[in-house]
Parts: C-alpha cells; sequence; structure tokens
C-alpha cells in the first residue's frame, strides 16, 4: 500500500513518487470543529465528482493540480487503499499559499457577523442597510490565514500581500474572483446561488494553480435560489441537517458528540448528491465506485 503521509478531518493523503499525491476524499464529517463517528455515506465521492466536473470548466482560468480521478490510471497499490475508487484524485505537488483565498458575493457567515458590528467585510466599507444573505455589489476576496489549531482568522488584502507578496496577492485574487464569477453564473443558471467559496491555491511549476476540492458543498455555501430570501439564512447544500440535529440535541460542542442517527445521514447524502447533479448535469450512479462506467 502506498504510504499514507496525512490524514486530515475529511482527506488522506498518500505519497505518489518526488511530485505526485493521491489524494482520498473520507466519508468522514465535522461540525464545530469536531469530527462524528458516523460517516455520511457517499460524501466523500462527492466531493471528488464535483470537483473534477469545476476542473473542467474552469481549467482555461488557471492550471490545476487535478491529474486524474480514474482509478485504473492510479498507482500500484492505491488500489488497497479502501474507497479509493471514486473517492481518490491523483494530483500534482504543489507549493501551497499561507493563506486561505476566499470569495464572498452574498452576506452571510462571520462577513455577516462583522458587517452587524462595523458595516465591513474583511475591514473593507459597504453600504448602509444590506441585511443577512444580501447579495454584495460585486463579489470580494477575503483572505484568512491557514490555522494549523484553532480557527482561521479573516485578514485584509494588504496583510495578505504581506503574507505572499503583493503581485502574488493580485493574481490570486484575479483567479479566484475570475473562477467564481463564472462558477456562479453557471450555478444561478442551474437554480443554485453560490454565496461564498473558498479555493486553496499553489505553485506548480511556477505558475500559480488551483488546488484541492473546487466548489464543493464542503467548501462553499450552496443555496436553493428559490428559497434566497434576504434577511434570512437559506437552507444550503451541505451538512446543516447534522448541525440543525447537533444543536437541538444540547450537546455542549466540546464533548464527544452523540450518535448522528440514519434519518439525519440519509438527509445529509441527499443533499451533497442532489448539488453535484444539478450542478454538473450528470447522475452521480454514473461516477467510479457506484457500480456503473462511466
Amino acid at each position: 500500500m502506498l504510504e499514507r503521509l496525512y490524514s486530515g478531518k475529511v482527506r488522506d493523503i498518500y505519497g505518489v513518487g518526488e511530485d505526485q499525491f493521491l489524494m482520498v476524499a473520507s466519508d468522514r464529517i465535522s461540525a464545530f470543529d469536531v469530527v462524528f463517528a458516523e460517516p455520511i455515506v457517499d460524501k466523500g465521492a462527492v466531493l471528488t465528482a464535483m470537483t473534477e466536473f469545476w476542473d473542467e470548466r474552469l481549467r482555461h482560468i488557471a492550471p490545476t493540480h487535478l491529474i486524474t480521478t480514474d482509478p485504473a490510471k492510479f498507482p500500484d497499490g492505491a488500489e488497497e487503499i479502501p474507497g479509493v475508487a471514486g473517492r481518490g484524485m491523483l494530483v500534482r505537488k504543489a507549493e501551497m499559499l499561507p493563506i486561505e483565498c476566499i470569495v464572498r458575493g452574498y452576506l452571510s457567515g462571520s462577513a455577516w457577523k462583522e458587517y452587524q458590528t462595523s458595516q465591513t467585510v474583511h475591514h473593507t466599507p459597504m453600504p448602509a442597510g444590506l441585511r443577512e444573505s444580501a447579495r454584495l455589489p460585486e463579489p470580494i476576496f477575503t483572505p484568512s490565514t491557514k490555522a494549523t489549531e484553532g480557527h482561521d482568522i479573516n485578514i485584509s488584502f494588504a496583510e495578505a500581500a504581506e503574507l505572499v507578496g503583493e503581485e502574488v496577492a493580485e493574481a490570486a485574487r484575479t483567479i479566484c474572483l475570475t473562477a467564481y464569477l463564472e462558477a456562479a453564473e453557471h450555478a444561478l443558471a442551474h437554480g443554485i446561488v453560490i454565496a461564498d467559496t473558498k479555493f486553496e491555491l499553489g505553485f506548480i511549476d511556477g505558475k500559480l494553480a488551483i488546488c484541492d476540492e473546487i466548489l464543493t458543498p464542503d467548501s462553499s455555501r450552496f443555496w436553493p435560489a428559490d428559497r434566497v430570501v434576504e434577511g434570512e439564512a437559506p437552507p444550503s447544500f451541505d451538512k446543516q441537517p447534522v448541525r440543525d440535529w447537533a444543536e437541538s440535541t444540547g450537546w455542549d460542542k466540546a464533548s464527544t458528540p452523540p450518535a448522528i442517527p440514519a434519518q439525519v445521514i440519509e438527509e445529509t447524502r441527499a443533499r451533497y448528491i442532489e448539488a453535484y447533479e444539478t450542478l454538473s448535469g450528470r447522475k452521480f450512479a454514473d461516477w467510479w465506485g457506484q457500480g456503473t462506467s462511466r
């Protein structure tokens, strides 16, 4: 079997020679910074399928690190990894930027909390009178730090430029805004609003490339377009059923969490698959490892 170099909340990374990795998206799910014992069946496969779809649509904007998701093209030993067919991506190694590259098109999450107190988003002044879930005048690039422990910290563009250099920060902003705008237009035409998303960028052969997962329900807020109402938090195509259920149990979010009920697992699985099929126009049943050939 290949050597496992890293195991995170969601992904396991295996070494392949000197310049490649095999990234395997697990079915593990986390909420409130805690990984639950119960997996969401097929979640890792959906994340991988979604990433390949966006990779195909957006690689004209910037290179990506993805080589293939075809398990027949994985290196020897990969077949010993459980579930690798459908959840694995053979990728090129990259020199990763030490920042999270976030694009926001709507006012939600931490951006909404900041706006309520200072009428800014990442220290950038915003128009008065905006409400939760409002569409911003234009999408904005809002980087953050990459925390090895605890939470990432929102930083200004100037602070990001101090970390990576002005030229690299400008290039990252251009790539991310361009990719977001194109993806958001496609999604809206299919009935989904991409409220915000997080990109990971790194250098491959001297060029800034898009890496890791791309515009998945784990890295983005996907909202059904017909249910977006300013002043409210819309439902989302992600792990919201798990978060809502966990909140309802009275769990303190610090101790071992209770077991996720089967119904909540199935509801969450269905949301992930619906997001993929709606955005891609493809059937999840046709994806690697689902019992049918592509």
